[in-house]
């Protein structure tokens, strides 16, 4: 039990932070667009990357310095054409909830969009892979227990920031809303870029 509160805590404060995925889920959720499998993924994904952490780290973290560099160019490229069309959004768009339902997209861009945020950005192999990964080792008979407390924050906390994002819908029924919003995103997505290219 005190492993799997460990690996819950610490993920829960990993993945608290403000980040390029949790804003895109926190839009799809306020716009209410394919917010159950956008947010399945995500947590599917942390799920695998956690246990590739916890149950590989050893042959992980001898590779790593290898994948990271690639990573980090490729995460860089795609948080600044995001962060752009952010901008450009906040803008030019007139969008509000509840309007332009012609606009709304698929669900393959979407999980492509999705699919990106997670994979592409080399934060979420050093936080599942490395650092979930080397504390597991604390508790070498428990780290089972471990990675399903750290998978259990990640369920947790991705379906609450989807469906919860509803609870704002009422202040997003106005365009300036969503200007804000846009901007915001974009300059999250540009300092999560650049923060790259420092490390």
């Amino acid at each position: 039990m005190h492993a799997a509160i460990a690996g819950f805590t610490l993920a829960l404060s990993l993945i608290l932070a403000i980040g390029a995925q949790n804003a895109f889920i926190l839009k799809q959720g306020l716009k209410r667009e394919y917010v159950f499998p956008l947010c399945l993924f995500c947590a599917l994904s942390d799920a695998i990357l956690i246990s590739v952490g916890v149950f590989g780290f050893g042959f992980i973290s001898s590779k790593i310095s290898f994948f990271i560099p690639l990573a980090r160019w490729a995460g860089f490229l795609f948080l600044f054409f995001y962060g752009a069309r952010s901008f450009y959004s906040a803008w030019k768009s007139d969008e509000a909830l509840g309007e332009g339902a012609e606009s709304r997209g698929t669900l393959t861009s979407a999980l492509l969009t999705c699919l990106a945020f997670t994979w592409f950005n080399p934060h979420v192999y050093l936080d599942t892979v490395v650092l979930i990964g080397s504390i597991s080792t604390r508790w070498p008979q428990h780290q089972g227990a471990f990675a399903l407390g750290a998978m259990s924050a990640s369920f947790i906390f991705f379906f609450t920031l989807g469906y919860g994002a509803r609870l704002l819908a009422p202040l997003f029924r106005r365009p300036v809303s969503w200007r804000v919003l846009d901007f915001i995103i974009g300059c999250v997505m540009w300092w999560i870029a650049f923060s790259l290219l420092k490390n």
